[in-house]
């Protein structure tokens, strides 16, 4: 028979289950994703669609989604009344913000794509849900 995990850290030293229960409320704060977001917000999903001018139906699916254009990240965001800051977390512990993705147009127009020879990137993020 296995054991409970409840007996495991039962036995493990205070400060040890202290620190195992705090990164574990962090964990479950980093699961919450784009729907807390939106509670913590005191949105509807349905304010958010019309922020965004899109269906409830969608409001929902992109709160479910892992994977997204930073854009449409950027726009949740903001029908929050929020606003996005991307920050790299380095091996080291420095941080370093990228305020220039984070700030990149929304939607790229053909005059804009005309203007500009570079091609178009559209950085995806990972959402945890």
């Amino acid at each position: 028979m296995g054991t409970k995990l409840s007996d495991v850290l039962r036995r493990l030293p205070k400060t040890r289950r202290d620190r195992v229960e705090a990164r574990a409320q962090e964990i479950r704060q980093e699961i919450k994703g784009l729907q807390s977001l939106r509670k913590a917000a005191i949105k509807t999903q349905a304010e958010i669609a019309k922020t965004l001018g899109v269906s409830q139906p969608s409001v929902a699916k992109i709160e479910r989604q892992t994977d997204m254009y930073l854009s449409t990240l950027r726009s949740f965001v903001e029908a929050t009344g929020g606003k996005l800051a991307l920050v790299v977390r380095l091996k080291d512990g420095h941080s370093v913000e990228l305020s220039s993705l984070a700030d990149m147009p929304r939607t790229a127009g053909k005059a804009a794509q005309k203007q500009s020879a570079k091609p178009s990137i559209r950085p995806r993020v990972q959402v945890r849900a």
